[in-house]
């Protein structure tokens, strides 16, 4: 997806392959003072015995100076390039499971090339939490989520492919990208009161991803979760109406 401006012609934009990558982890809320007992919670998280667990993920404050998604909250991630058509480090039946995931994706549209570009689009993932973010994620261990497309008028247009994440104990993600002014981790809760509220700003993918997981609302949901995955193609306008549809921040609002 990209920002509220129209493109200013009647051509219409090739959408590029993009992924993005949703660090998830669970986040425990302390218990009453009562309660000590402590466990294992999934991801290796410490949870006491009575604690209420929330999720969390790890996101990226754009700065407004971008070309896309200027000002927003988003998850790691980024075009394919290519660069990510070679050099893989997993393994043939990892691709396999992935194209079979893609299946109803534009990257499926020809079964010849359907496991190349499921390679190429993973490739990239792996390496943009790479360089946005210093972690480095065995591919088998993102999982594909969700697949959108940017709607046909406006000027820039993506084809992102989602994946999810739950990093391994000890293995930090960390702000090393010029393109956002921090990254993060932040409760999925808060992310969404924060937006609701307007003093965050969030696409249309990032806003329905981030209620899915609030619904499942732990890392063991997350990962339990079936998936089919069909691609989200908004029609033109629908950009512009979402954003005029979202709340006013309290200071302004009528």
């Amino acid at each position: 997806m990209t920002g509220t401006s129209e493109a200013n012609s009647t051509t219409v934009a090739e959408p590029r392959l993009a992924a993005s990558v949703i660090l998830v982890r669970d986040a425990p809320i302390p218990a009453s003072p009562g309660g000590s007992a402590r466990f294992e919670g999934a991801g290796g998280a410490a949870i006491s015995e009575g604690a209420v667990s929330d999720l969390e993920v790890f996101v990226q404050h754009r700065v407004s100076t971008m070309d896309f998604a200027a000002g927003m909250v988003v998850f790691p991630g980024g075009r394919v390039d290519h660069a990510d058509s070679t050099g893989w480090n997993f393994t043939d039946d990892v691709v396999e499971q992935h194209a079979a995931a893609w299946h109803r994706s534009s990257i499926a549209v020809e079964p010849a090339s359907a496991r190349h570009n499921a390679g190429r689009v993973l490739a990239a993932a792996q390496r943009e939490v790479f360089e946005e973010a210093g972690l480095k994620l065995d591919a088998a261990t993102l999982r594909p989520w969700a697949n959108w497309v940017t709607p046909e008028d406006q000027p820039k247009r993506f084809d992102t492919y989602f994946y999810v994440a739950c990093p391994s104990v000890g293995a930090e993600p960390r702000h090393q990208t010029t393109e956002a002014s921090s990254s993060l981790w932040m409760p999925v809760r808060g992310i969404l009161d924060a937006e609701a509220a307007g003093t965050l700003k969030l696409m249309p993918p990032t806003l329905v991803l981030l209620d899915e997981l609030l619904a499942l609302g732990t890392v063991e949901a997350v990962l339990a979760e079936e998936r089919d995955i069909v691609p989200v193609r908004p029609e033109p306008g629908a950009l512009q109406e979402f954003f005029r549809l979202r709340r006013q921040p309290p200071s302004v609002a009528p």
